[in-house]
């Protein structure tokens, strides 16, 4: 017989690729962990794990039992949260996964009043990367992200939230806060600072000005990072230029905006929004943290025909 702690116990070693780690997020011995693995192995008369490669993979068959038990685990769950939905009850876990380009400017507008107002949602939040967001959506891992759409993801679905523009933010001695027309061309050159591969922004970055082998030889150095911050310093020391998203300018002192410039023409967005799991069922919990969103959003940035959403994928 198949036991939902099995399932549990299987789908934690697919996670952390580790027996020992494995057991310790189960808050039990690897010894007791193996045994339950093995009994399953016994009962279907598989192998589902590979133990003979570092760090440990599933085989073939496993990956399909392991993508079955994930299912399994994930409607068991639905169970409590239709009795908490029984009884108009607004309580649980909600764990959020948000990327950085979005984390330091979205975070502070929202989540403490949102917390106050639903103080029996327990929130956990992490900072990832838009691939890292999906992998731990359909692993379960997270409940929820917040990150930049159209994903077009299998499975997962979107919920827009507001529509984000993307702004030049320049050395304050450099040409471009002279122009009086910027259009998307003036932007891909060399001298432009951009976030490290993974970023989902980057992406779309490069997709606005076609730019997919521009070299940085006018730079004084090469460098890309993971924070927009660290590169509006280097802009303000070194010259050149980086786009940044259009929350970024609600913490910028008077002096800072006016190295700030919009194009003239095509305006583009990101959009953003909620990503969850078709096989979520939170979805109060979903509605909201959306709301809550919603209402620390500008209104006029929650228009989607204000500009031209850049896709990132």
């Amino acid at each position: 017989m198949i036991t939902i702690t099995q399932l549990e116990y299987v789908v934690a070693v697919d996670t952390y690729r580790h027996f020992a780690t494995a057991a310790d997020k189960c808050f039990i011995t690897q010894p007791t962990l193996s045994m339950q693995i093995k009994k399953l192995e016994e009962y279907l008369d598989v192998t589902i794990f590979d133990r003979t490669k570092q760090p440990i993979i599933p085989t073939d068959i496993g990956k399909s039992i392991i993508q079955q038990a994930r299912i399994v685990l994930s409607e068991n769950k639905k169970i409590k949260d239709i009795i908490t939905d029984y009884r108009d009850t607004i309580e649980g876990d909600l764990k959020i996964g948000i990327i950085p380009t979005l984390a330091p400017f979205l975070l502070p507008m929202f989540v403490g009043d949102y917390i106050r107002s639903y103080p029996k949602i327990k929130v956990e939040v992490e900072e990832m990367v838009s691939e890292d967001i999906l992998d731990s959506l359909h692993k379960d891992l997270i409940d929820v992200g917040i990150f930049v759409t159209p994903a077009k993801e299998e499975n997962i679905i979107e919920k827009p939230l507001f529509f984000e523009e993307m702004l030049i933010y320049a050395n304050k001695d450099h040409d471009l806060l002279k122009k009086d027309i910027v259009e998307v061309k003036d932007i891909a050159t060399p001298e432009i600072w951009m976030l490290g591969d993974g970023h989902c922004f980057r992406n779309q970055v490069v997709n606005l000005c076609e730019m997919h082998d521009l070299q940085h030889q006018e730079l004084p150095f090469e460098f890309e990072s993971n924070s927009l911050e660290t590169l509006m310093k280097i802009v303000d020391k070194e010259g050149g230029f980086t786009l940044i998203p259009e929350l970024a300018k609600q913490y910028m002192p008077t002096e800072k905006l006016k190295q700030v410039k919009g194009f003239s023409k095509l305006h583009p967005l990101r959009e953003v929004s909620l990503v969850y799991s078709r096989r979520y069922s939170k979805h109060k919990l979903v509605e909201l943290l959306a709301e809550s969103i919603k209402t620390a959003i500008p209104k006029d940035m929650q228009n989607q025909y204000r500009g031209t959403i850049v896709e990132w994928r």
